[in-house]
């Protein structure tokens, strides 16, 4: 294992940050992975599981049963890390700028420029083409940075682009496990779903926003869109969101557990060789994205919930009531469709407008931008 540290450039004078990846580069043939969590730097239950799976990797290592690369960057967000305000991290957004540090990466496709003169006829020879191409852009964009959280960006990408699958490991606010991923290979998808215990799988090939999971799908697809039909260019890289669950479900066992399981994943690809278990959770329930309706507070007052993320609920279903303390008023939070209630906010109070929860169902009901910011 290979220790490397990407220093930021930083935003003012004695406040230098860094980035650090643990890197499990072997010559034996095998995929490349890429795995990070935090970057929404208020979400730890993930940072816990690679805490845990570093372990696994080490022994792994240890005993030659590595295959290929693997790369696992745990804290994947220092600049949000140290951003708290009245004794509670902001994580989500960056304090500057509020920009959500999980949307607005750059736009690989567009940064390549004309790769008519360097493709071929052989589909390798273009990834590796297609790859360089993403370093080289990505080199150009870090030195023009001008914030932490812009370079940031950009140096995560730099070590992703060209890994075969990536995988951003985050959490909700109470939620089941779940997943956010293409339609571009549903044959992964379903695997890590069986690997990982996912009860829910969110597809959609653009969701808007260029989050990160994005970033490393969406320029493939875009390359095939404009080169496909006189060059052979790869399927995307297999890239998914992790939802561990909710924000407190932080726990040595739960994680231990999940790091185990993303060890099953990576032994089900060929990443790691020898490893005693398989696959054994049912398939995830697999959903449009554009089937996940939001559903908003009708007034300010105390929530109080009558089914828990993960129930299977039908239209016109109570799932909460809002309560104004004053008024006395008592208003039902009702469920949009049939479909999973997935997601829950966190907190017991809430503002009128606020965002309460997420019911998944089969019906696409909306397109465009479909990431909550």
């Amino acid at each position: 294992m290979r220790l490397e540290t990407s220093p930021l450039q930083g935003d003012s004078p004695g406040n230098r940050r860094a980035v650090t990846l643990f890197r499990y580069d072997t010559a034996r043939p095998g995929p490349r992975v890429y795995l990070q969590a935090g970057l929404h730097a208020d979400e730890m239950p993930g940072v816990l599981v690679l805490q845990h799976l570093l372990t696994l990797l080490d022994k792994a290592e240890a005993a030659g049963q590595i295959a290929g690369d693997i790369l696992v960057v745990p804290v994947a967000n220092p600049v949000g890390l140290s951003q708290w305000a009245f004794q509670r991290p902001l994580g989500r957004v960056d304090a500057t700028t509020l920009h959500n540090f999980n949307r607005g990466f750059p736009v690989l496709a567009d940064l390549v420029g004309n790769l008519d003169p360097q493709l071929s006829q052989s589909e390798s020879d273009n990834r590796d083409v297609i790859r360089a191409a993403f370093r080289g852009a990505l080199a150009e964009k870090r030195a023009q940075a001008r914030t932490d959280m812009t370079e940031l960006q950009t140096v995560l990408l730099q070590w992703s682009c060209d890994a075969d699958v990536v995988l951003d490991l985050h959490c909700d606010h109470r939620a089941v496990m779940h997943l956010y991923a293409s339609n571009a290979r549903p044959d992964i998808t379903s695997l890590l779903c069986r690997s990982i215990g996912a009860e829910l799988a969110l597809l959609q090939d653009l969701s808007g926003g260029n989050a990160f999971d994005e970033a490393n799908t969406v320029p493939w697809r875009a390359l095939r869109d404009t080169y496909g039909d006189r060059f052979p260019i790869p399927f995307p890289t297999f890239s998914a969101t992790l939802e561990y669950r909710g924000q407190f479900d932080v726990d040595d066992q739960t994680a231990a557990q999940d790091a185990r399981n993303l060890m099953t994943f990576l032994a089900a690809i060929g990443a790691v060789t020898e490893w005693p278990e398989t696959p054994n959770h049912p398939d995830a329930t697999h959903l449009p994205l554009g089937g996940a309706s939001e559903i908003f507070a009708p007034q300010g007052g105390v929530v109080t919930w009558t089914v828990q993320p993960g129930a299977r609920v039908k239209a016109g279903e109570t799932l909460a009531h809002v309560s104004d303390p004053i008024t006395r008023v008592r208003v039902p939070i009702t469920a949009p469709h049939d479909g999973m209630m997935f997601r829950a906010e966190l907190w017991p109070s809430c503002l009128r407008g606020q965002s309460l929860a997420h019911v998944a169902g089969d019906s696409v009901l909306r397109d465009g931008d479909l990431l909550s910011d």
